[in-house]
């Protein structure tokens, strides 16, 4: 079966948090993890240890989801998230999962710099784990939350498939304190496309909590 979330992982320790939540998320949807390596070794020995480095560290990350099926891919591009968008659009997955950058306060989310590019021109959901998020072992996923000032409807729908494949009420709320909060892309955004407007960008910086963000007019699918 295609994976209908790609997880981006490396083995620091954010990306564990975005494994954390991956895993928060797999009782609605197929995941699959992957690794992007820039270029490829000239050196024919160079190239096999550094091929052998990205999948140990895939393999750490299935043993740390607790699942040793799970599909592994090693990417070659030139930018992380050019890669993953790639790779997601040839598995047909509607997310890619991202830890926060390593300077985020613990509680919070904050798009790593690989997450940038999706996040001003990609087509694909994109869901931030909150740091830290990794010390809570096996959490699941309690609260979504769509605030109150969004007006999305693709947000509002991927909210709602969400509760409805996890069994839980969507909330909306003013301060955004919630296990996951989805959030859509600004008015007039191209269809199909993620454009967070300044405001949102502030809620979520103010906000707790892990964050999915919906491309325009494009629900992620479960």
């Amino acid at each position: 079966m295609s994976a209908e979330a790609i997880i981006s992982y490396d083995g620091t320790e954010n990306d564990d948090d975005g494994l954390a939540l991956g895993k928060m998320l797999a009782p609605a949807l197929e995941l699959a993890l992957a690794y992007v390596r820039h270029a490829p070794e000239y050196d024919p020995q160079r190239e096999t240890l550094a091929q052998h480095d990205a999948e140990r560290r895939l393999d750490q990350g299935a043993e740390r989801l607790g699942d040793a099926e799970i599909p592994r891919h090693v990417v070659f591009s030139g930018s992380t998230g050019a890669g993953l968008e790639e790779l997601a659009q040839t598995e047909g997955a509607s997310m890619i999962v991202f830890g926060s950058d390593y300077r985020t306060p613990p509680g919070h989310a904050e798009p790593p710099t690989s997450a940038q590019r999706i996040l001003e021109v990609g087509a694909i959901g994109v869901a931030v784990a909150a740091a830290g998020l990794r010390a809570g072992g096996d959490s699941k996923i309690a609260s979504i939350a769509v605030p109150l000032a969004e007006e999305d409807q693709a947000a509002q729908e991927t909210a709602a498939a969400l509760g409805a494949k996890l069994g839980i009420s969507v909330v909306s709320a003013d301060g955004t304190q919630a296990d996951l909060i989805v959030v859509g892309s600004q008015p007039g955004a191209p269809a199909g496309r993620v454009a967070l407007s300044g405001s949102v960008r502030t809620m979520l910086d103010a906000s707790q909590g892990s964050v999915l963000v919906v491309p325009s007019g494009k629900p992620v699918q479960f």
